[in-house]
């Protein structure tokens, strides 16, 4: 299973969460057709770009809860002093990603940063 995690600023819009969500794909050389989810935290439900961008590429839309988030933080290989602040959490997209992914999840591309988006890519064995 490959999932790409994401995190974002408030608000950003379809268009540059779907452009990061292409950039990690690319620099990761996974094609779209390869990916079996999204995922994002719980508490981004609201974020109409997340949902856009999952229906952009016809990919479900995994919301994973803080319980899961804060389970894979040592799995993370980026820390962001930003989003802990924010968020409590070190890691947003890596987290979902390694989440969504499951069992035995790793990173195949670790957190891309663009325009107040981040996207990570993760692998595992599923639920």
């Amino acid at each position: 299973m490959i999932v790409v995690g994401i995190g974002c600023r408030r608000g950003s819009p379809t268009a540059r969460i779907a452009g990061a969500v292409g950039e990690a794909l690319k620099t990761a050389g996974i094609p779209v057709d390869g990916v079996d989810a999204l995922a994002a935290p719980e508490f981004k439900a609201d974020e109409a770009g997340i949902a856009g961008a999952a229906a952009a590429f016809d990919l479900p839309l995994r919301l994973i809860d803080r319980s899961r988030l804060d389970a894979v933080q040592p799995l993370c290989a980026t820390r962001s002093p930003t989003a802990e602040n924010a968020t409590g959490l070190a890691a947003i997209s890596e987290a979902a990603a390694l989440a969504a992914a499951g069992r035995n999840a790793s990173l195949v591309l670790p957190r891309i940063a663009r325009d107040g988006v981040t996207c990570a890519v993760a692998r595992g064995e599923g639920v």
